[in-house]
């Protein structure tokens, strides 16, 4: 599966990147720096478990296996709930665009995935029907 430059699986790919150096960098930055409610372990765990789906999305994508689709529906929900968790927190105006612009592709590259396998069914059962 090649990508070219411009398609919606090479600007998911930058996304997931993007997003997964933003949670991370500012995790292990400016929340630790910052401590109280930006290290509370459920908002921490939240951030750096965002930041390696991410890199999981990105790289499913990479590699071209057809179950990139699955891992984004998941990424897509966990990036979701990293930027309102950064939202509730406050200060982490980059990390929730970077989770918001995250999940959006995700889930529109998932989105197009169910599509094809829908597809995909579709045209199996047709195939196996008596003439």
């Amino acid at each position: 599966m090649q990508m070219n430059q411009s398609s919606p699986m090479q600007q998911c790919v930058d996304e997931c990147l993007h997003c997964y150096r933003t949670c991370l960098q500012t995790a292990m930055n400016h929340c630790l720096e910052t401590g109280g409610r930006h290290i509370e372990p459920d908002h921490f765990r939240l951030m750096t478990s965002c930041a390696e789906l991410c890199r999981t999305a990105a790289h499913f994508m990479l590699t071209g296996t057809h179950m990139h689709t699955v891992v984004c529906a998941a990424c897509a929900e966990v990036c979701n709930a990293c930027a309102e968790s950064c939202m509730q927190v406050g200060e982490m105006d980059e990390c929730v665009q970077a989770c918001r612009a995250c999940e959006q592709s995700c889930r529109a590259m998932a989105d197009e995935g169910a599509m094809q396998q829908h597809s995909r069914m579709q045209s199996s059962y047709q195939d196996q029907l008596p003439m």
